[in-house]
């Protein structure tokens, strides 16, 4: 198991729980999803997300659009993909 600390911490979006900064990661090994220890912004929880459920926020500096709206899996299942609703682009003003 590996725990590091995010310096700078990521703006992310976790699904089911919105927008924040993930400060760290958690990695406990090749049978595991990544867990992004993620401060969530309007609610000021602390989560601890699996990689599944975890998107990087849009930059457009970056060229980094909006990541596609998904809908979890409805089987509670987070190893893998879920079903993309629809995606968005940025664009600039």
């Amino acid at each position: 198991m590996s725990f590091q600390q995010l310096d700078p911490p990521l703006p992310v979006h976790v699904l089911d729980k919105g927008a924040g900064y993930a400060f760290a990661v958690i990695d406990y090994g090749q049978e595991h999803n990544l867990i992004w220890v993620t401060a969530i912004n309007d609610t000021g929880e602390i989560w601890c997300a699996p990689n599944p459920r975890v998107r990087l926020q849009a930059n457009w500096t970056m060229g980094r659009a909006k990541p596609p709206a998904l809908k979890p899996r409805d089987d509670g299942d987070c190893s893998g993909g879920a079903e993309s609703l629809q995606a968005e682009t940025i664009k600039p003003d």
